[in-house]
C-alpha cells in the first residue's frame, strides 16, 4: 500500500507523518483491495487544520473523508473513522451483492403471479 502525506501551509512533523502512517496501516483490515492513501493536512492561520484523507481502490475505486478542528491528531482520527465506515459499508454490499440466491426471487415471483391468475379465474 502506498502511503503519501503532505501538507499545505503547515510543515509536516515526523511525528505526525508516522501517526498518520500507524493508523492507515490498519485500513486493509476494513477493505483489502486498497492501493494507496493519501493525506492533505491543511493549516489556517486562526488556528483551524483541515485532514483529507484519500483511499484508493482496486477498480477505481475511491474513498474520500475530511475534517476540520483545532488538534490534528483528533481531525486524523475523526476522518479515518469515517473512512472505516465508508470501506465497511463498501465491503458489506460486495459481500451482499455476491449471496443473493436466485430461489428466493423465483419463488416470490410465482408467487405473486399465482395469486393473479387466481384471482383472474374466480
Amino acid at each position: 500500500m502506498l502511503f503519501t502525506i503532505s501538507g499545505r501551509h503547515l510543515e509536516i512533523t515526523d511525528a505526525i507523518r508516522s501517526y498518520a502512517e500507524d493508523k492507515s496501516s490498519k485500513l486493509p483490515r476494513y477493505y483489502n483491495s486498497i492501493t494507496s492513501v493519501e493525506f492533505v493536512i491543511e493549516g489556517n492561520e486562526g488556528g483551524h487544520q483541515a485532514v483529507e484523507i484519500i483511499a484508493r481502490g482496486e477498480h477505481s475505486n475511491v474513498f474520500v473523508a475530511t475534517e476540520t478542528g483545532s488538534d490534528v491528531y483528533a481531525c486524523i482520527d475523526i476522518a479515518l473513522h469515517k473512512l472505516e465506515r465508508q470501506l465497511r459499508r463498501k465491503k458489506e454490499k460486495q459481500r451482499n451483492n455476491k449471496h443473493i440466491s436466485g430461489a428466493t426471487k423465483h419463488e416470490s415471483f410465482t408467487e405473486e403471479t399465482d395469486e393473479g391468475l387466481s384471482e383472474e379465474l374466480s
